[in-house]
């Protein structure tokens, strides 16, 4: 019972932090590059026709699942090939993986987190789904993305790597507010035509969550 209430307590806090941060990062965009810029929504309503079932179900799924689906594997076949080369090439019989996890390490703690977490969300831009998996993968040192059985199991795996309360909340904040996936960020070069605020929609959260997880992190070792 306590810990279910823990559970709903923390998911209830990760929701207020996540609209709190969204309508601070858009006062503080408002008054700096949007500043002037009008702001206008237009909802225009066609003139109503009998729809067609089949030509809705052809245009849908050319329109938007294959199209969709398109756009993900172009960018998930290479990911793919990446995170295996990664997993399998080793130097002095340690992953590629694992090398770049500790070379990212120092800089990942000061965030709360590790560098196998940090690499696991570099190559999770793809499709965040599979983010955790990496984590296994490196954890038990596997060549290839697993999961496993039951939160028993993984509870022990992730102990026995050092985490604790810290690193599990700044890995969920982290989760929270970092970059787009690679077919959002794709959608939104698509819809806005821009270089710019795609990059800007892959660095404002990603910074955000940066320095979310560094003050949560610190303030949190003060307890410890």
């Amino acid at each position: 019972m306590l810990n279910s209430v823990l559970a709903a307590l923390i998911l209830t806090f990760l929701v207020i932090i996540g609209i709190f941060m969204t309508f601070a990062v858009s006062r503080l965009l408002s008054g700096t590059l949007l500043k002037g810029i009008p702001s206008s929504f237009t909802l225009e309503l066609p003139p109503y026709r009998r729809p067609q079932i089949g030509k809705v179900i052809v245009r849908s799924v050319l329109d938007r699942t294959l199209f969709v689906l398109g756009r993900a594997a172009a960018v998930a076949a290479p990911a793919g090939l990446v995170i295996w080369l990664m997993a399998n090439l080793t130097v002095n019989e340690i992953s590629l993986l694992n090398h770049c996890a500790s070379f990212l390490d120092p800089f990942a703690k000061l965030f709360g987190l590790d560098g196998v977490i940090l690499i696991a969300f570099i190559l999770g831009l793809p499709a965040n789904e599979i983010v955790f998996p990496i984590i296994i993968m490196a954890y038990l040192a596997q060549g290839s993305i697993l999961e496993l059985g039951n939160l028993s199991e993984l509870h022990t795996l992730l102990a026995a790597n050092g985490w604790n309360w810290i690193t599990a909340g700044s890995t969920a904040l982290f989760s929270l507010m970092h970059w787009p996936c690679s077919t959002t960020l794709i959608t939104i070069k698509k819809e806005t035509g821009s270089i710019k605020w795609t990059i800007l929609a892959f660095l404002i959260p990603t910074m955000t969550g940066f320095a979310v997880c560094f003050l949560f992190a610190n303030a949190a070792r003060l307890f410890l």
